[in-house]
């Protein structure tokens, strides 16, 4: 049985939801976060080197990475379900946002939360100083870089309302997590139709739902809370 080490507000409820969208049985292992530093237990490091969420093991498999954890749960038991059929441009689609999500739309989002949380984490006296270089780097840098990638969610979701095929996959699971962490952070995302849309569409689902009750509350989300 597959196994999910789940530590809370993490890219892992994303697995618990493709798990109950697939209907596999499954097992959480709960860990949780540092109140002070919200990093990770070292508990987790005994499962994986890095000891960060996600993880599963199944059997003598231990995987981490969001994307390559979705391909082997799709590849070992989708039974070509919330994937597009190899050799079609909605396969390559697939296989694009699956990487896309955490290649390249997340590392801006985590600068900004870096660099957001920076003048609180300095000493008191250095605070003005690290306020001005976090806001310079936000805005000369950060925030133009974030809107080219929503403007390009909003346009790519134009046309069927999904990012991969015309209809819900698992890479729309995979592209979850930077929308939600974007929209908790930025209220220009609530002017984005398409992506309010998406949003709506994916909360409502049942399997969404069943993950966060199993899951634990997760501030992302539009039913955690944040």
């Amino acid at each position: 049985m597959i196994i999910v080490h789940h530590l809370n507000n993490s890219r892992s409820q994303r697995v618990l939801w493709l798990l109950e969208e697939l209907g596999l049985p499954y097992e959480i292992r709960f860990y949780q976060r540092d109140p002070k530093t919200m990093l990770a237990p070292p508990a987790l490091r005994k499962i994986h080197p890095l000891g960060k969420s996600p993880i599963i093991t199944d059997g003598d498999v231990t995987l981490a990475e969001s994307g390559a954890i979705i391909e082997y749960i799709l590849d070992q038991y989708g039974e070509g379900r919330l994937r597009p059929p190899q050799g079609t441009l909605e396969y390559r689609s697939f296989v694009y946002w699956l990487h896309y999500a955490e290649g390249s739309a997340m590392p801006p989002i985590v600068l900004k939360l870096i660099f957001g949380m920076l003048p609180s984490r300095v000493p008191f006296f250095l605070r003005p100083f690290a306020a001005l270089i976090s806001k310079g780097v936000e805005t000369s840098l950060i925030n133009p870089e974030l809107k080219r990638h929503v403007d390009y969610w909003e346009q790519s979701l134009d046309s069927t309302g999904w990012f991969a095929a015309p209809e819900f996959t698992a890479a729309d699971i995979q592209m979850s997590f930077p929308l939600e962490a974007m929209s908790a952070r930025s209220k220009s995302m609530q002017s984005q139709p398409n992506i309010s849309a998406f949003l709506q569409r994916i909360h409502a689902r049942p399997a969404y739902r069943r993950a966060i009750e199993k899951g634990g509350t997760y501030a992302y989300s539009a039913t955690g809370g944040k």
